[in-house]
């Protein structure tokens, strides 16, 4: 019944819509641009409200067209080059080529074919990612072997698309490798087979429709992933996890903008070593949640969020609770409404734009507390929370387009865990929020460079230091598990259990060959330090990469 009421809100919508506006595909290269201009812009651009990610292309064409943080050769490329890849919202004219291929293919910079009429627009371009590299664990000579297509546009004005279809081919290195071999995924991805010995196979498509009911008001309905906060990690809705169906109603006035997210997950992936289980349907959940963004000034933002995960039916079906399509914040006295068996989280997100190109930003995730537990100092397990402290430096030390990052984050055991599959905060076997899930301690640094307009240069570097559970206990590592299996009351510690220390460091230099064609150099180093030995391990890997209209593939965990 649930997908059916979707279907026909999103049908009489239709009748109501105006002009409407795909979002951007996340890619933390891409919005890296995006987010650079928008601090080093005189105050917010009123059109993007950063914390919640994608962004619609047209905001984002309309934060690049300021010409704040035009300063150097590379913010005019930068600028160009994102502009190009969402003409339909600037101006075809500036993207035509004078003398296309066969007279029909890339007609234009950004596209393999495109329609452009009144009434139907249509834009159709190749995927590749070809990788090949060298990794000091592994066995299997890693690689990765990405076909598919991306195809977006809109009809009447009214209503848009996208979709990206992608099948894919792939040898991991070890550390990945042993994350599918434990976790029986493969990160940020859903169903996969074996590939080979070592390697993976999975085939991913994503897709939505997007109205706008009003001038203020939008929705999108399909297959995809969100994004919650201004850092590079989130501890309130990551994209980490597998893509999922989801309606999104994001509403836009004055200084505010307010998101309601309904999502169906799935609350358990059976798999053997040969791949996910493909003979039985796989339990579902919901998440639904809000997001209500503030600009308290010109440089000052705060948001609010809030989240309940819930189950209301048996081990393979679920019924969707209809109380919390309630639009309005405040989920816990719903969830209280109902009998209290729910998941209910809440947090905050906040972002200040100290001075021209210096930000601070951060966020805090309340999943459980008890004031008395909490100041009693006795490690109580129900005190649960994250948090996340991080500043942006642009145009660092004066050297133009040279930019800094650090962020710091901390969660403590049993944070977003509970009672069963059906309410913990996780999604096709994988963490919602951080990919370390809870019960850890996090330093992350990352500078980059851009020297030449077509040349990126950037370095990662990850400090963890976190606990993971001995055989048969539970210590609030892992959010798959039921928090009532907990091994203890009292006396509950971030980094409790088997003790890990890692370092992850990730060296990249991408260069476009042509527009959205990068060909990438990749190192990462990984060292794993465990109490317990079998855990520990060292991994040198590299790579060559070439990339046409898809986002170079995040593994920083």
């Amino acid at each position: 019944m649930n997908k059916h009421t979707l279907l026909l809100i999103l049908v009489f919508s239709a009748y109501w819509v105006s002009a409407q506006s795909i979002y951007a595909p996340l890619n933390a290269d891409y919005y890296h641009l995006i987010d650079r201009a928008d601090v080093l812009n005189k105050d917010f651009s009123e059109s993007l409200h950063s914390s919640f990610k994608p962004y619609r292309a047209a905001d984002v064409v309309a934060t690049m067209d300021s010409a704040d943080f035009l300063n150097s050769t590379q913010d005019l490329f930068n600028a160009q080059y994102i502009k190009t890849d969402h003409w339909e919202y600037w101006s075809e004219d500036s993207v035509r080529i004078k003398k296309p291929f066969l007279k029909k293919i890339y007609k234009s910079k950004a596209d393999f074919l495109h329609v452009n009429t009144k009434d139907f627009k249509l834009r159709v371009n190749p995927i590749l990612y070809l990788s090949a590299g060298r990794d000091s664990q592994s066995p299997s000579t890693p690689f990765i072997n990405t076909r598919g297509a991306q195809i977006r546009g809109s009809i009447d004005g009214k209503i848009g698309f996208y979709s990206t279809i992608e099948e894919s081919q792939a040898v991991f290195p070890k550390y990945v490798q042993d994350y599918t071999a434990d976790r029986g995924v493969v990160p940020n991805e859903a169903f996969w087979k074996k590939y080979g010995d070592h390697g993976v196979d999975f085939f991913t498509a994503r897709g939505y429709f997007t109205f706008n009911a009003s001038r203020h008001v939008a929705l999108q309905f399909g297959y995809d992933k969100n994004f919650v906060g201004h850092g590079y990690r989130s501890l309130l809705l990551s994209d980490f996890s597998a893509p999922s169906t989801f309606l999104k109603i994001q509403t836009k006035v004055w200084r505010i903008q307010y998101t309601n997210l309904y999502t169906e997950l799935v609350a358990d992936a059976p798999f053997s070593s040969f791949g996910s289980n493909g003979t039985e349907q796989f339990p579902k959940k919901f998440l639904t949640s809000h997001h209500l963004s503030i600009n308290i000034t010109n440089n000052f933002n705060v948001g609010v969020f809030e989240a309940v995960i819930f189950n209301r039916g048996d081990s393979t079906s679920s019924a969707f609770e209809w109380n919390y399509l309630n639009p309005i914040i405040f989920y816990r006295s719903i969830e209280q409404y109902t009998g209290s068996p729910d998941n209910a989280l809440f947090g905050i997100d906040w972002k200040w734009n100290i001075a021209k190109g210096v930000q601070f930003y951060g966020q805090g995730l309340l999943d459980e507390m008890v004031i008395s537990e909490l100041k009693a100092g006795n490690g109580w397990w129900g005190n649960k929370f994250s948090v996340q402290l991080g500043g942006k430096y642009y145009n660092a030390f004066g050297i133009s387009n040279l930019d800094l990052q650090a962020e710091y984050n901390v969660s403590r055991p049993f944070t977003y865990s509970h009672e069963s599959i059906f309410t913990n905060y996780a999604h096709y076997r994988q963490p919602l929020a951080h990919p370390l899930g809870a019960n850890f301690k996090e330093a992350v640094f990352i500078a980059r460079y851009q020297p030449l307009p077509k040349l990126y240069l950037s370095g990662k570097f990850i400090l963890s230091k976190y606990g993971t559970d001995p055989a048969g206990q539970n210590l609030g590592s892992d959010v798959l598990k039921d928090y009532t299996t907990r091994t203890q009351e009292y006396g509950n510690s971030i980094g409790q259990g088997v003790s890990n220390d890692q370092l992850y460091a990730d060296l990249t230099a991408s260069y476009m060959l042509k527009h959205n064609l990068f060909i990438d150099l990749r190192h990462i180093y990984r060292d794993r330090d465990s109490a317990d030995p079998t855990l520990s391990s060292s991994t040198n890997f590299s790579s060559i990469s070439i990339r046409l209209n898809v986002a170079a593939r995040e593994q920083s965990f």
